[in-house]
């Protein structure tokens, strides 16, 4: 990994805080699908350079200025994301801003990757069968963007539906290139470590509009805890084994166990993160209140650890085909805590999930010492 790329996505920790604030501000069920829905359009977009930089390092020229052109188009995608769906009065219309420069991000990309392809027969066939879902998307965008209100949400919808689909229906058997496991597993780990950390950030901005006191230092305290279990039950055990078993797969198996467990898999984890980080940002908002934290609020913050859990299970069974009956517990037992979170005071409702999550941690840390010990040796 360069540290171009590192700088590269950085735009994106922008991007996911934006992503938060948009659901924060709406705070309504409808608020955090269109949320989830420029969640998905990010999460494509950089996954789509994830690729691109395994095919050729990032400071060869040519990919060094097609992520320099697309850092600027997703950098204009998160300043758009606020008027994602309501354009403010005054200057240009912030729906169709942000639905043209995902677009360009994604053609960038196979422009890009097609000059690269040259004198790769298969590799050229591949990257021309992508266009037309990624055009097809993009025509979806910009008539969602075009036409507001719910009939945009479907459109965002089914142009996601579209460019996940068909790409990913001809990548798990077609003729991409993965010439290093060991990079391109570590690229998508990277970014689980920049949703976590977007999620610290949101609990420290948050925390910082508000006065210092005892309980906003225990919600600081059990926020950082929650991440903390985050990256645990991600980092721990699984990635190690999921890695080695990219590196060891042959080629088409290593396309499907890539386009599967990573392109596809790593996005519940990606979303669990930023819906949980959203629901701490409410604990934070609330520590001092003995009200109820709400449905909104306890709905995102059990909601994200159960989808998170949800993403870790299926990451595992795409990845080592194994299924993690502790986890799959976990979730249940997470989801089934949402009510008392609503009704609980903000800190007693956090202070669950990060018990749920950290006792889970630790029940496989003992029931799978021998084969953690056997992995990370």
């Amino acid at each position: 990994m360069t540290t171009f790329e590192l700088f590269f996505d950085l735009v994106y920790v922008f991007a996911l805080t934006q992503v938060t604030e948009f659901m924060a501000h709406a705070h309504t069920g409808m608020g955090v699908l269109q949320g989830l829905l420029l969640l998905a359009l990010l999460w494509w977009s950089w996954s789509a350079y994830a690729w691109l930089g395994n095919q050729a390092g990032a400071d060869l020229g040519i990919v060094r200025a097609g992520m320099g052109l697309a850092m600027a188009g997703v950098f204009v995608v998160a300043l758009a994301v606020p008027e994602a769906w309501h354009d403010a009065p005054g200057g240009l219309d912030g729906p169709l801003v942000l639905a043209g420069a995902y677009v360009f991000v994604r053609c960038v990309h196979l422009v890009v990757y097609g000059l690269l392809a040259r004198g790769d027969r298969e590799l050229v066939r591949q990257v021309v069968v992508s266009w037309p879902p990624v055009l097809a998307g993009g025509a979806l965008l910009l008539a969602g963007a075009s036409a507001g209100g719910s009939v945009q949400t479907v459109l965002f919808a089914a142009a996601i539906a579209v460019d996940w689909g068909v790409v990913y229906a001809t990548s798990r058997r077609g003729s991409w290139r993965i010439h290093s496991a060991e990079y391109f597993a570590e690229r998508y780990e990277l970014f689980v470590i920049i949703a976590i950390g977007e999620s610290l950030t949101a609990l420290g901005v948050g925390a910082a509009r508000l006065p210092v006191s005892v309980s906003l230092l225990t919600a600081a305290a059990l926020g950082v805890g929650a991440a903390m279990a985050l990256w645990w039950l991600y980092f721990d055990v699984v990635t190690v084994v999921a890695r080695r078993r990219l590196h060891h797969a042959e080629r088409e198996a290593r396309l499907a166990l890539a386009a599967g467990a990573y392109g596809v898999g790593h996005f519940p984890l990606v979303a669990g993160i930023v819906l949980s980080a959203l629901g701490i940002e409410g604990v934070v908002g609330h520590a001092a209140g003995d009200h109820g934290l709400g449905w909104f609020s306890a709905g995102a913050l059990c909601g994200g650890a159960a989808v998170y859990l949800a993403g870790l299970l299926l990451f595992g069974r795409l990845a080592v085909n194994v299924w993690g009956p502790f986890r799959l517990a976990a979730l249940v037992v997470v989801a089934a805590w949402t009510p008392a979170a609503a009704v609980l005071p903000p800190l007693a409702g956090l202070a669950g999930v990060v018990v749920i999550l950290t006792a889970l941690a630790a029940v496989e840390t003992w029931w799978f010492a021998e084969l953690r010990h056997t992995v990370r040796a």
